[in-house]
């Protein structure tokens, strides 16, 4: 029976989203911090253009 759930549920429709990280200068203190997001697989560049 549990073969049968897991098999419905692999669609291939989740893997249009990457999660990524870009590290970040704080400009009042100058420690790097993380800044962390779920992004569409193609606006990835567009985010670490920002």
């Amino acid at each position: 029976m549990a073969k049968k759930t897991v098999a419905s549920l692999q669609t291939g429709e989740g893997r249009t989203f990457s999660k990524v990280i870009k590290m970040v200068k704080s400009p009042k203190t100058g420690a790097y911090t993380f800044q962390e997001e779920m992004v569409p697989n193609d606006k990835v560049k567009d985010f670490f253009a920002k």
